[in-house]
């Protein structure tokens, strides 16, 4: 009996095809097969909100070869992921393929083992038609929030930018956490600390009580009384008041879910949510490990729950008992998820196997891959292990007279539990072995000026931990939401902070004033919450989006004559243009503020404005222009900073940089892909041209594709795409 397997990647389907028989043929779909049109709304507002599906150019050969396979097929297996995307796909399958529904099965699996897929072949399901709804309300509800909104900002502020249910949200945290760093008024506080010592073991301690008060943190509030405190006390005996000991318990943190990983992978490995979901696509979908093919090595990455299956920590029992001692294992931990209607998928981010220790695989995996698994193994295995036991020591330090108390703080670790494999920053701060009413030497007493902080920029990591707490988007929206707000340029990296662009202040000041609810942190949040109970069958997906749209479409309309172009993007100042006479405006464009001639279009004049909206006059640097002899200048323009002529307009040389190069061509083997830009934008081809005309609209990743070998390349939504358009591969 002919049996076809279908799932979303190729790499998956070779995982799949070491396990399954020569009965079975083991297809791809390469992601999506259909999906909103490009070029028009595709979404029938008048008829019940129908979506007009179509099948994208680039997943065509698949489709076709997907129904030639069906045909000759008794069974056809969806496999595509346990999750709303997945299902989506498998119902997207079932329309165009036209397979009769007796020879449909769904199955679905976490991981890609054997064991996995031989028990989901035996428990095949019908589609779940309520997860299909939920993934077609969301994607229609972005569908007219992009489409309706993204417009307006072109025809109000400047052509190509964009707008959405989610994104808009993202940045609008973003910058109002800039406006709350600007408006921060720092607060003056002062502490006395002082280091005592007992024959030679010194210790630290900081002022805690004033006749018996507590000293808070703004209790010395300026400096005078702080150097009084320290010159009434500079000539005072001490001894030890107090002395409390107690041990507390640090529990192991609960297995990864998509947004723990994220937060992770940041903060201890420095990568970017994008980043991070591309290794562990990897991860999951199998690498070959040496064992005759491919193997998935973690489970699926998109969840937001935080169980573990039974059959994982048994093995992490007996592999914590024979390596470790079975003192370290904690009991069979069970973790209840933070996250509110937590259930993309039913378990954990863990290892298939946990036998499988990082450094025996780490010869087969990339340097990045081998970071990533190694702290999803230790963290998984971590969740299982015993408590860390701290003593903790706390010392008082009084003067004769009882009126100033100072207390030590002391910790070590008396037992390292789950820190023996995952590592935290725990800190041991030893205090010397002492006794209560000992004398101490009073070493050092000094003031201490401080000033409180104001609130840090939002990371990656901890825009990511927002969000979800908040309950805006989901496991699969939290990467390509981080990457699109920077590809929109509305907000840049700075370090790891992210820090809002003018133009991102300048739509999210638009978007907050016109379309309050469009970005509001709760009704965001309400409609993530509808969309679970459409997942659940609570509710119709179309009344969803009727309820928002009604308005939503309402307030578009009224915006559109209500709003100014000229009152949101121009700004009288009082520059005069030095070729015409004619005033200059503050105008917005889709790269910021900038100065323009009002004489446009026949004066062209315009000037750059830095980041607090000054003119930026170039800065002068070593050497001369080639061309003229004048001297050269640093100038930013719209593809950033450059060096230019000081006589521009009237010489227009520019310094060319040493060009970045992304890949090898795939086409002439001898030239380097690297980036252009024409009137339509940057893209990056052979610099080879004109003997090599291969170029590409995206940026390459720097990978070959595994089916084609032509390049592969950045695509939308966190995927990586073949650079070849014929061949169709997409992960």
């Amino acid at each position: 009996m002919k049996k076809l397997v279908i799932v979303e990647s190729p790499t998956k389907a070779k995982t799949i095809s070491k396990f399954l028989g020569k009965e079975y043929t083991i297809k791809s779909s390469f992601g999506h097969v259909r999906d909103l049109p490009k070029t028009k709304l595709g979404v029938d507002t008048e008829n019940n909100f129908e979506p007009t599906y179509v099948v994208p150019r680039r997943a065509k050969k698949a489709v076709d070869e997907l129904k030639a396979a069906a045909k000759k097929s008794e069974l056809v297996y969806f496999a595509t992921d346990e999750d709303r995307e997945g299902e989506a796909i498998a119902w997207h399958l079932l329309s165009l393929l036209k397979t009769e529904p007796k020879k449909i099965r769904r199955i679905a699996f976490h991981e890609v083992t054997k064991d996995a897929i031989e028990e989901a072949l035996e428990n095949p399901r019908d589609i779940d038609a309520n997860l299909v709804d939920a993934q077609q309300a969301r994607r229609v509800l972005d569908r007219l929030v992009g489409y309706k909104l993204s417009p307006l900002l072109w025809k109000k502020i400047a052509y190509g930018l964009s707008a959405g249910r989610v994104q808009s949200v993202a940045v609008r945290l973003v910058v109002e956490r800039e406006r709350e760093i600007e408006a921060f008024i720092p607060k003056e506080f002062w502490t006395v600390d002082a280091i005592f010592e007992k024959e030679k073991d010194a210790f630290e301690a900081r002022l805690q009580k004033i006749n018996g008060k507590t000293v808070e943190k703004f209790s010395i509030t300026e400096g005078d009384e702080a150097k009084k405190i320290t010159e009434i006390l500079k000539n005072e005996t001490f001894t030890i008041a107090r002395i409390e000991k107690k041990q507390s318990k640090k529990q192991p943190p609960a297995p990864f879910t998509t947004s723990t990983l994220q937060q992770t992978a940041n903060n201890r490995l420095g990568f970017t949510s994008k980043k991070t979901m591309f290794l562990a696509q990897q991860l999951y979908e199998g690498i070959d490990i040496g064992n005759g093919g491919p193997v998935g090595l973690i489970t699926y990455m998109r969840t937001d729950a935080t169980t573990l299956s039974n059959k994982f920590t048994t093995a992490a029992k007996e592999y914590i008992g024979n390596t470790l001692g079975e003192k370290y294992y904690g009991g069979e931990r069970v973790y209840k998820s933070k996250t509110k209607n937590a259930q993309e998928a039913h378990e954990a981010i863990r290892p298939t196997d946990a036998n499988i220790h990082p450094d025996d695989i780490a010869s087969f995996l990339s340097k990045d891959q081998f970071r990533l698994y190694d702290v999803i193994w230790r963290r998984a295995m971590a969740s299982q292990m015993a408590n860390a036991l701290i003593d903790q020591t706390n010392i008082d330090v009084t003067d004769s007279k009882n009126a100033y108390t100072f207390r030590a703080n002391g910790s070590i670790i008396a037992f390292d539990g789950f820190m023996k494999i995952y590592p935290t920053q725990t800190k041991e701060s030893i205090l010397p072995n002492i006794q209560e009413k000992d004398e101490v030497d009073l070493k050092k007493l000094d003031p201490n000026q401080h000033f409180t902080e104001p609130p840090a920029r939002y990371s990656e990591a901890t825009l990511v931990k927002a969000m979800e707490e908040r309950g805006i988007g989901r496991p699969s929206t939290y990467a390509p939401i981080i990457s699109t707000i920077q590809e929109r340029n509305y907000a840049t990296k700075e370090g790891k902070a992210l820090k809002p662009t003018e133009i991102g202040k300048i739509v999210n000041d638009l978007l907050v004033k016109n379309f309050p609810k469009v970005v509001d942190y709760d009704f965001t949040a309400k409609l993530e919450d509808e969309l679970d109970d459409i997942a659940n069958g609570e509710i119709e997906w179309q009344k969803v989006i009727k309820n928002f749209y009604s308005p939503f479409e309402k307030n578009i309309m009224e915006k559109e004559k209500e709003l100014s172009k000229k009152d949101i993007t121009e700004e009288k100042t009082n520059e005069v243009c030095e070729k015409c006479g004619k005033p200059m405006v503050v105008k917005i464009g889709k790269f910021g503020k900038f100065l323009a001639c009002t004489g446009f279009p026949e004066c062209k004049n315009t000037k750059e404005l830095d980041e607090n909206g000054k003119k930026e006059e170039p800065m002068k640097i070593e050497g001369k222009c080639p061309d003229c002899g004048r001297d050269l200048v640093q100038r930013r323009g719209r593809f950033g900073s450059f060096v230019g002529c000081s006589g521009y307009p009237d010489c227009k040389y520019i310094r060319k940089e040493p060009e970045k190069e992304f890949a090898t061509c795939p086409k002439c083997n001898e030239g380097k892909i690297v980036t252009k830009r024409s009137k339509r934008g940057i893209f990056y081809a052979c610099n080879k041209y004109p003997d090599c005309k291969t170029a590409y609209w995206s940026q390459p990743t720097g990978d070959r594709c595994p089916e084609c070998k032509d390049l592969l390349l950045h695509g939308k939504n966190d995927t990586v795409v073949c650079g070849n358009k014929e061949c169709g591969y997409k992960t």
